[in-house]
């Protein structure tokens, strides 16, 4: 069993493959936190405490409680009692009062992982995992606190997350409600977290930790584009082979944040969670709050070992999706083609071109509903345009079929524009501030998905157009942030819902539409990456990486979202050059080099390409029928990074028997009197023999002395380099 516990002691161990995480019970109710790192085989850990040193633990020295609190290593600290730091939780009465006491009571350990009520989370069963839960009282509250860790042993991973329930007789206002706290002492730690805007989502970035609080963090209704749910501490000497990395990653779609604090002790405390900005929840007697989950993954052999844990237990116990294990069909998307400019007869033209190259599907992209010619009409008026689709949805989608190709489609269910019917019939739908004008953003409002019958009757709309026609994808974009948060249903004691409800909502939505048409490939979008998160990879096995589809640019976003996240998860097409966002003219076989990490796919008009970008076109869609399988269950290395070297990137996927490997490679800037460069490649087998370019190398030699990568002439060239064990 992955977690123990010794009476004696008092202390809870929750072991992986690889590490332990520990926990003390302290004057029979602190919860304090011991130890996580390298596997333990020991509960005798105690003095890690320093139970024995001043201010002493309160029993002990009663007139020093406030020192202990402000001091003390905390599992699960909170607002009001004496501990200075920032808390992961806080609570008022209904007489005003911010304080809260949370006395252990009692433990349950449980085969496999129970359900988050309306929430994201990991699952798996007994063989799979194991949960402990900690059961906390305070008395003066009536208020009970489940503290939930669920142990995936194999993948080397920790969930955490908090359950409150109102147990007394008064109302109670949540105000703070994180899902994990990191009690630690400071080894010099550098942060890394991810951060960028539209076009240039997750480059990585790494400072020193200070004195002081340094977070990461949303309140914009969304993980968004600027700052990741996303956190890790690492060791000054950590790269992608060595050093000691925590990670924390936030399995929520909305506002959170990552907080890390150094104190005056040297010690730092490391926080994630919803944002507390704008956030309050009334919690009536018996009613109960979930808290979504935290993702923890502790790695002693650097970054590297972090993110294969991640890959492994997000394609094993997150993403549900029929797809994540099949090859994903080759789509072209007619947006970059033809933006809203489009009919049914230029739609029909590009997937009778795209099929002849083997490309599989085609999605018509925004501009089909309403009249919406623009960016600033018709959201909330789903229903087709068949002034621009003579004959339907169902004879176009027909028609495509015909060509050998399915059909996927647009949508952005989450939004509503003002000269919308939907809008003037049901104005009050709209996330408001009653007296302040609505802010625009992209001519359009949010409606408001806290409200039952608004998330019923857009699903609604939405489920009967894909019920019309032969619809195999979705794209559920989502292109602003959440602004003016009001909602006419809910009294002022509970407008401070709003941020989370909303995002319930969303859950709600993508739930039912997972289990009405389980037959669709869904790929969530936020204005390209900004709702990037586990949260929405519980309902859709890709989401579309950035709308920046230049091939130098998605270097360092794909890099950053591979630091995490599968790289079967990330949605990445070819485009035309010129690039649409940058102007940047890169060669077609890079562009299909770099995608082809991803989903795979094209954002162009292929009617327009010339007949050697077409043959081009061709060894692509064999490269992805070729490699996908090894692409998408394949472990990550990376091996060079441009974001730091400036010059070249690199990276490998080797299968998990270590009998194939493909190694990736890009010269981004050429230059002038260069020698080859010896790239040393990873996680082969060291005694296995491999054929590279019908030479025979060791797997030791390649990994130790390299592979051989000659200098090229001209910027953005790139290969794949096909590793094969013989």
């Amino acid at each position: 069993m992955g977690i123990i516990f010794d009476e004696t002691n008092k202390v809870f161990l929750l072991n992986t493959k690889n590490t332990t995480y520990g926990i003390a019970v302290t004057d029979g109710m602190y919860l304090n936190h011991l130890y996580y790192g390298r596997k333990l085989e020991d509960t005798n850990i105690r003095y890690l405490l320093r139970e024995n040193e001043p201010p002493f633990i309160p029993s002990v020295n009663q007139r020093e409680k406030n020192s202990f609190l402000d001091m003390a290593p905390m599992e699960y600290p909170e607002t009001g009692m004496g501990d200075y730091r920032e808390s992961a939780f806080c609570v008022r009465s209904e007489g005003g009062h911010r304080a809260s006491e949370l006395a252990y009571q009692s433990y349950q350990i449980v085969g496999g992982k129970p359900e988050l009520e309306g929430l994201p989370a990991t699952w798996g069963g007994e063989e799979d995992c194991t949960t402990l839960k900690l059961f906390c009282r305070d008395e003066t509250l009536g208020m009970e606190v489940q503290l939930l860790y669920t142990v995936f042993e194999e993948e080397d991973a920790i969930t955490r997350s908090v359950i409150v329930k109102n147990a007394g007789n008064s109302s109670i206002y949540l105000e703070k409600v994180l899902s994990t706290c990191l009690d630690m002492d400071d080894r010099n730690f550098e942060v890394i977290g991810l951060f960028g805007s539209w076009g240039r989502e997750r480059h990585i970035q790494r400072m020193p930790v200070g004195y002081g609080r340094q977070n990461i963090a949303s309140f914009k209704g969304e993980s968004g584009h600027q700052e990741h749910p996303f956190m890790a501490l690492v060791t000054p000497e950590t790269n992608q082979d060595i050093g000691e990395v925590y990670a924390m990653n936030f399995v929520y779609s909305g506002n959170f944040i990552a907080q890390v604090e150094k104190n005056q002790f040297d010690s730092v405390r490391m926080l994630m969670g919803i944002h507390p900005e704008g956030f309050t929840w009334k919690l009536e007697p018996e009613e109960v709050f979930t808290a979504p989950e935290v993702v923890m993954i502790y790695s002693d052999e650097g970054l590297g070992k972090m993110t294969r844990s991640f890959h492994d237990l997000y394609r094993n116990h997150l993403i549900r999706s029929s797809y994540l294990h099949k090859k994903r069909p080759i789509l072209i998307n007619n947006w970059e083609a033809t933006y809203f400019k489009f009919d049914e007869k230029k739609l029909l033209d590009i997937a009778e071109e795209a099929s002849k190259l083997g490309i599989e599907m085609l999605v018509m992209d925004d501009g089909w509903f309403g009249h919406r010619e623009n960016d600033d009409s018709s959201l909330g008026d789903w229903f087709v345009n068949e002034e621009k689709l003579k004959g339907g949805l169902n004879k176009l989608v027909e028609d495509v079929k015909k060509t050998g190709m399915s059909f996927g489609i647009w949508v952005e269910p989450e939004m509503i524009s003002p000269d919308s019917e939907l809008y003037k019939k049901h104005p009050d739908w709209a996330l408001q501030i009653p007296g302040r004008e609505i802010t625009q953003s992209r001519a359009q409002y949010v409606l408001d998905l806290s409200r039952d019958e608004v998330v019923d009757a857009v699903y609604e709309m939405i489920a009967n157009v894909l019920k019309s026609a032969d619809i195999r994808y979705v794209k559920w974009d989502m292109n602003r942030q959440l602004t003016t948060i009001g909602s006419f249903q809910w009294p002022a004691d509970r407008q401070g819902e709003l941020y989370h409800r909303y995002v319930l909502g969303v859950y709600k939505m993508q739930e039912r539409l997972t289990k009405d048409f389980p037959y669709i490939l869904l790929e969530n979008c936020s204005s390209g990456g900004a709702r990037f998160d586990p949260g929405m990879l519980f309902y859709s096995p890709q989401i579309w990486c950035s709308d920046d589809t230049d091939a130098i640019e998605r270097l360092a976003i794909q890099e950053g979202t591979a630091l995490i996240y599968p790289v079967s998860t990330m949605g990445a097409h070819v485009s035309v050059c010129p690039n649409h966002i940058i102007g940047r003219v890169t060669p077609f076989e890079t562009r299909g080099n770099i995608a082809l990490l991803g989903t795979f796919g094209y954002e162009l008009d292929i009617t327009k390409l010339t007949e050697e970008e077409k043959e081009a076109v061709k060894v692509q869609v064999q490269n992805y029928h070729k490699y996908n399988d090894l692409i998408r269950e394949g472990d990550y290395y990376r091996l060079a990074s441009y974001a730091e070297n400036g010059c070249y990137d690199s990276w490998m996927i080797v299968d998990k028997n270590k009998k194939r490997a493909l190694v990736f490679y890009v010269q981004v800037l050429a230059r002038a009197n260069a020698k080859s460069k010896y790239m040393r490649l990873k996680g082969l087998d060291p005694k296995q023999y491999y054929q590279i370019d019908g030479k025979r190398y060791l797997g030791s030699t390649l990994m130790n002395a390299g592979i051989s990568v000659s200098a090229e002439m001209g910027d953005f060239r790139s290969k794949l380099i096909p590793v094969e064990a013989i």
